[in-house]
């Protein structure tokens, strides 16, 4: 079993203007599409890409409102954010902010695949928007 403040790349999010057409450019690289799935507290559509041991994640904004919406429109296309998974997502929220680290959200919001997320403020993390990620334990 993994230490508590253990933690692996769990994806990579790549936000794109139109998800169709970003799955036909990663098909071509020989990549599958896993799942998509709408993200309504998001705002986004998602597809997830197994390539190795981590997938690539594309994000198309739902509607002009929203993050990826607002950062395609400030930045184009391109890597929007890191996630990083861990065992204990509150846990390691609650150890960042006592460490003074900026955060985005000091809660887990719902994500992709019933999973709990929240973001570590770019400007604490020297540039890169990092996503914290808690996989649901599925019943054993």
């Amino acid at each position: 079993m993994k230490e508590q403040n253990s933690c692996e790349l769990e994806h990579i999010g790549i936000a794109v203007k139109n998800l169709k057409d970003a799955i036909k450019v990663y098909e071509a690289l020989g990549l599958k599409v896993e799942s998509i799935e709408a993200v309504e507290e998001q705002k986004v559509t998602t597809a997830f890409i197994p390539c190795g041991s981590v997938n690539l994640e594309l994000l198309e904004a739902i509607g002009n409102e929203g993050p990826v919406a607002k950062f395609i429109e400030k930045k184009g296309e391109g890597i929007h954010h890191i996630s990083i998974r861990v065992p204990d997502i509150q846990a390691r929220l609650n150890e960042l902010k006592e460490k003074g680290i900026r955060l985005v959200d000091e809660t887990p919001r719902k994500g992709a695949h019933n999973s709990k997320i929240a973001f570590i403020h770019p400007k604490a993390m020297k540039g890169v928007l990092i996503e914290l990620c808690e996989k649901e334990v599925e019943d054993q």
